[in-house]
């Protein structure tokens, strides 16, 4: 294939009382191109990524991107997609300011409900989201402006070249000035005669690409921010489930419902596929009530597994190496990555008003469409008769691709004949919540004169659910795929994501998945943050092989100068190679995909080999053209805390069928003092269209921290995260 043309985006006017404006994203091809030159043949992800799919399934249902100009001035966009703390709502609403000329506090960014007509064009995931509407948005907008300036020329009968926008008016040259809020009538005319909408020069952005703090931090840091359970739904009562000793185990029988409904505030109980669920007149009262139940269970789907059994069926799943080390030096090693809980701060909750002829839901949902198609099909009801409405949800991390929560309120709505707010505890979260997989890594590299001639990796996880309707997606662009229409949904996120920044001769990255029945999903990077993050090891260790410095041996085998930049931009920063006490050290790590790059330098304190502590970091990362830096240099930040904690301490124990953590207490994700005060993030300049930004800060951190460790004590890790004992007492199951 050749290089991708620009899209082509075509903005329509839509019959409404104020200007409206849908904007359409025509279907040309979004074809491959390899920056590699020599040796290592292109992957299937330099030919075409995940997010690139999503784009183009989206595409035949853009048109339905929705802008409206108010009465009052204010800018209304309808987002088709989920806020969950990523910052999307910010960005959309600064490509909006940008090409209206409208201050950026006069712009509304709205989350559409579930609609079904979007088809593939309503979930949020694969870092797509700006990618996929950063020209949309801003045709969009300038079809807006273009029209009021249309109904500004009319009104003054002036030519339109003559007059000009600022600050949410239409200027004329003679000082005439009117607000956009007062054309807004007059520019819904369709009788008006426009001219061709032009997009602002970027060489003119006075917005986009200026560090911005988020549209809805004061909210949020007040507690105005309203979040599912903030929602004050008529009747919804507090509702919370007991949960089965074992995933997915179910209610054989309840020994003690009459003493139950009558404790205080309890209001009604129901029996569901997913246990027993109690609402009552406060969440103090149904927990309290959960708690008291005596249920006797039947047997989950997977009693007879730990962490142990999964270990030794991950490594059997692994496929073998093509290439015997015979005649030239070779490196191997083995990784092992325990499961990870998302824990996103918000827990599972929803709320759900269930009638005999019609339903709705509200919850913080990233695949909307199929939760309502999903619920319609189980109460019975037509997908119109259900109606969804998303909810900026308090964190994700993948988590809220699925609509669990909706679901099971749906369920028990239905049972009580009443509505329901539902809330899962963290316990709830924690253990019968959804995981990162569990997965295990060989890899081989084989080297002889200073070159690596070949790089092996073998990838076999605990199968990762793609049910949220991403499979949907990737069935109706399978045509697309450059290697075939055949594969599954996971090796087409696995292909679609995975690949090395390397020239490393023949490189191949294969996964075999294990089919457990148990709940997990896509976890922030998915296969990347393990599979890049034990890569990057491996290069380390290629390095010191062959003699070379970290840095230097990167900087010699990165395919391409964009890639070298970064790694240097680091290097620099960072005082790669200065000298430090006993028991510190440097690590580096890089990574690339969503047409985006990263490297990140971190300074670990591993004096304690049992509580290491990263104390310093340089992160560097070219995201094409940044929408908002400081959004991004957000999501970095984020990526770190992730990569020091599912690293060095946080992690899920199975035992017996169900994760022994229950709490942040027991699940040892990063706290304050475990995050180093000494971080430095550097943006670079723009070149290009948007990459993709949420999944990258990952991989490359869970590299470095892994290498800085390793320099530090001389100890190669292999088993992640690294010091992972119970330290704690599992609540009761």
């Amino acid at each position: 294939m050749g290089t991708p043309t620009r899209r082509q985006v075509l903005a329509f006017l839509v019959a409404a009382p104020t200007l409206t404006i849908a904007v359409n994203l025509t279907g040309d091809e979004f074809g491959p191109k390899a920056e590699a030159a020599i040796p290592t043949p292109p992957a299937p992800a330099d030919l075409i990524d995940l997010g690139e799919l999503l784009i183009l399934a989206a595409a035949p249902t853009s048109n339905m991107l929705i802008l409206t100009v108010e009465s009052d001035g204010m800018v209304t966009l309808r987002l088709p997609r989920a806020e969950v703390g990523q910052g999307i709502t910010t960005a959309t609403a600064m490509l909006v300011a940008e090409e209206m000329d409208v201050p950026l506090s006069q712009v509304r960014v709205r989350l559409d409900d579930a609609r079904p007509e979007l088809l593939f064009n309503q979930l949020t995931g694969g870092s797509n989201t700006i990618r996929s509407v950063y020209e949309p948005v801003r045709r969009a907008a300038a079809a807006a402006r273009t029209r009021l300036v249309a109904a500004a020329a009319a009104r003054w009968d002036t030519e339109a070249s003559s007059l000009r926008t600022k600050a949410g008016e239409v200027v004329s040259l003679d000082g005439m000035h009117v607000s956009f809020g007062e054309l807004a009538v007059e520019a819904a005319n369709t009788a008006l005669s426009v001219g061709s909408p032009a997009l602002k020069p970027e060489s003119e952005f006075t917005l986009i690409g200026k560090a911005t703090s988020r549209i809805d931090a004061r909210a949020m840091v007040t507690g105005k921010q309203q979040y599912t359970l903030d929602l004050d739904i008529p009747g919804a009562l507090p509702t919370m489930v007991r949960r089965p000793p074992s995933i997915n185990g179910t209610v054989k029988s309840v020994d003690n419902a009459a003493a139950v409904r009558a404790m205080p505030g309890v209001v009604d109980l129901a029996v569901i596929q997913t246990g027993v669920a109690v609402a009552a007149e406060t969440f103090g009262q149904a927990l309290d009530a959960t708690r008291a139940l005596k249920v006797t269970w039947n047997a989950g789907t997977v009693d007879g597994e730990s962490d142990a059994t999964i270990k030794k069926k991950l490594r059997a799943a692994a496929l073998p190496f093509v290439v015997p080390p015979l005649l030239t030096q070779y490196v191997d090693a083995e990784f092992d990555f325990a499961f990870a809980g998302h824990a996103p701060l918000e827990t599972n909750s929803a709320v759900a008003d269930v009638r005999a002829d019609r339903a709705e839901i509200w919850a913080g949902l990233k695949s909307p469409i199929v939760a309502q198609q999903t619920i319609a099909q189980e109460l019975g009801l037509s997908q119109d008769a259900v109606k969804v409405h998303v909810i900026q949800g308090g964190g994700s991390f993948g988590r809220r691709l699925f609509f669990d929560s909706a679901l099971e309120a749906a369920r028990i709505s239905r049972a009580m004949k009443r509505p329901v707010k539902l809330m899962w505890s963290r316990v709830d979260d924690m253990r019968h919540g959804r995981a990162r997989a569990a997965s295990h890594h060989k890899i081989r590299a084989t080297y002889a004169l200073g070159n690596v001639l070949t790089f092996e990796h073998r990838v076999a996880s605990v199968e990762t659910d793609f049910r949220h309707g991403l499979g949907e997606i990737l069935t109706a662009t399978a045509a697309h795929l450059p290697v075939g229409g055949n594969l599954s949904f996971a090796q087409t996120v696995f292909l679609t994501t995975i690949k090395s920044p390397y020239n490393f001769g023949v490189t191949t990255q294969l996964l075999n998945e294990v089919p457990l029945k148990m709940h997990t999903g896509s976890w922030r990077s998915v296969y990347s943050a393990n599979t890049r993050g034990a890569e990057e090891i491996m290069v380390d260790e290629l390095a010191r092989k062959l003699g070379k410095d970290p840095v230097a041996f990167r900087r010699e085998f990165l395919k391409t100068d964009k890639q070298r930049v970064v790694l240097n931009k680091v290097a620099t920063e960072g005082k790669w190679g200065q000298s430090l006490p006993a028991g510190f050290a440097q690590g580096v790590g890089f990574h690339e995909e969503y047409k985006s790059c990263t490297a990140c330098l971190v300074t670990i304190d591993a004096r304690d080999k049992k509580n290491p502590r990263v104390v310093k970091a340089v992160i560097a990362a070219d995201y094409g053209r940044p929408i908002n830096p400081r959004g991004l240099e957000s999501q970095l930040l984020g990526g770190l805390t992730d990569a020091i904690s599912t690293t060095l301490r946080a992690g899920l124990h199975l035992d017996r069928g169900l994760p022994l953590e229950g709490s942040y207490s027991q699940f040892h994700y990063a706290r304050q003092k475990d995050s180093p005060t000494d971080v430095k993030i550097f943006i670079m300049p723009p070149d290009g269209e948007p990459g993709g930004a949420g999944e990258l800060g990952v991989p490359a951190a869970v590299g470095a921290i892994a290498n800085a460790y390793a320099r530090a004590t001389g100890i190669a890790p292999r088993s992640f995260p690294i010091n992972f004992p119970v330290d704690f007492e599992p609540f009761p199951r």
